[in-house]
């Protein structure tokens, strides 16, 4: 497979180059491959639905063709996913995909297990490690840094801003030892960010350094997050008919976005065959993708804090691959947007328990309430000529062209829950007045002690400390 890149389209590279540096740092631009292969019929068409490691293999293979053998995948598939997401019907035409079985019980153990693997497969034969650096709004870091805990060949920076994450989300972050550190940054995700894509562009840094991302912007976190797509999506088609009669539904993807990398695996796995009909984009105030869809200007803008902390997001990196993938009107086509207020998070918690006796996280939350409000009103409402105003809460301007189906009742949605509840017990607690249940390993990670630096946001004396330290 071949990989371009998001700014410059006369990249040519491959999945190994893409990985281990990513991303391009003469142009800054993202890696994306210059196509999406369809997966086989028979697999696609498979009663009961394939095993989610029969997906993640057959979904994998083409991406690494010719530079990791099947075997070698086979085993980093294995080794990589021990555990699998899970299907929940809230009623008999909504689905929660629980994404948060994975050791640190956040989505993004799926695509961080796997490209920590792939690394390392990469880095086998090298004398020096790599250094991967990762910037982090909530769950990313602890994901990443699970992941790669004690990988030959890798060492960990992860940034996260100090203060703007919940305590059980720091305790998984600042506990770290060996080949993994964190750096409390005085400032936002945004700021983290940058400093992150500031070094990849310093070409003294990169002379002295190997350095690769464990961000969404790395091709090795994208495509793994496209597996759960696939898998989730032929499950639903095949129970649909025994949950609520309807054949071949229109599957509606509803996803919790910050830096937009969730959904645009969810793209992908579309491309290659998954029977989605369309996504709806769900947000905080951190409404910069919404705000585009809605009016056409793309306005990155400094990030604002909120409930759903790890959706904090006022620069959302994604954006450059959606962008380079489709047309603003076919985003608006495929794509609903929906964003709520910290009140607005705040009662959906409530009134998703209240209602479906689920207990749901804040940013699965923003989900369950955009799905719910689609599917009760919102959606005729839109098709009816009743547009919501795109600078209040709830759902934007555009018509998706799936938007009959819902009102035909021919839809189904399956809302992406992207954590633990548990991971923010006490926002979930006020909303509900009760505590949502801590898995054993959460419960572990509060006795560990804190060991995270102290970091100020300058890029200067950031890549001083990376320079003496690294």
């Amino acid at each position: 497979m071949i990989y371009t890149d998001t700014r410059d389209s006369s990249v040519k590279v491959d999945f190994r180059t893409a990985v281990m540096g990513g991303m391009n740092q003469a142009t800054g631009g993202l890696y994306i491959p210059v196509e999406f292969p369809k997966l086989d019929k028979s697999l696609l068409t498979k009663d009961p639905a394939p095993s989610f490691r029969d997906i993640a293999f057959n979904m994998a293979k083409p991406y690494v063709e010719g530079e990791i053998p099947d075997e070698d995948l086979a085993a980093i598939i294995q080794d990589a996913y021990p555990f699998s997401p899970k299907v929940a019907p809230l009623d008999s035409i909504s689905y929660v995909l629980e994404l948060f079985h994975g050791p640190t019980c956040a989505f993004k153990d799926f695509g961080a297990r796997f490209m920590a693997r792939t690394m390392s497969y990469f880095n086998r034969n090298e004398a020096t490690p790599l250094h991967i650096l990762v910037a982090t709004s909530g769950d990313t870091g602890s994901a990443v840094g699970s992941a790669f805990h004690n990988v030959p060949g890798l060492d960990v920076t992860i940034l996260y801003p100090e203060g703007k994450v919940s305590q059980l989300q720091e305790k998984q972050l600042s506990t770290f030892t060996g080949n993994v550190r964190a750096l409390k940054v005085k400032g936002t995700f945004d700021d983290c960010q940058k400093l992150v894509k500031t070094a990849f562009t310093d070409t003294e840094l990169r002379s002295k350094l190997r350095l690769s991302s464990a961000n969404s912007i790395n091709i090795a976190r994208l495509l793994p997050q496209s597996f759960y797509y696939m898998y989730s999506s032929l499950l639903v088609r095949n129970r649909s008919a025994m949950d609520n009669k309807i054949q071949d539904p229109a599957i509606i993807m509803i996803v919790p976005s910050g830096n937009f990398g969730n959904l645009t695996s969810g793209l992908i796995a579309k491309e290659m065959g998954a029977p989605i009909e369309g996504f709806v984009a769900a947000t905080n105030s951190n409404r910069t993708i919404p705000d585009w869809i809605a009016t056409g200007d793309y306005n990155a803008r400094p990030s604002v804090e909120t409930y759903a902390n790890a959706m904090d997001v006022g620069a959302p990196s994604n954006y450059e691959r959606i962008k380079a993938m489709y047309s603003l009107e076919e985003v608006r086509t495929s794509f609903a947007s929906y964003w709520l207020d910290n009140k607005g998070i705040m009662d959906a918690i409530q009134a998703c328990n209240g209602k479906t006796g689920y207990i749901i996280d804040p940013h699965g939350a923003i989900g369950w309430k955009a799905w719910e409000d689609i599917k009760t009103g919102a959606m005729e409402n839109l098709i009816n000529g009743i547009k919501n105003d795109y600078d209040k809460p709830g759902l934007t301007p555009n018509l998706p062209n799936w938007a009959n189906k819902v009102t035909d009742k021919k839809a189904v949605g399956v809302i992406l829950e992207t954590a633990s509840p548990a991971k923010f017990g006490s926002t979930v607690t006020e909303a509900i007045g009760k505590e949502p249940p801590i898995p054993a390993r959460l419960e572990e990670v509060l006795r560990l002690p804190d060991r995270a630096i102290p970091m100020e946001n300058d890029y200067n004396l950031f890549k001083e400390w990376l320079l003496n330290n690294l």
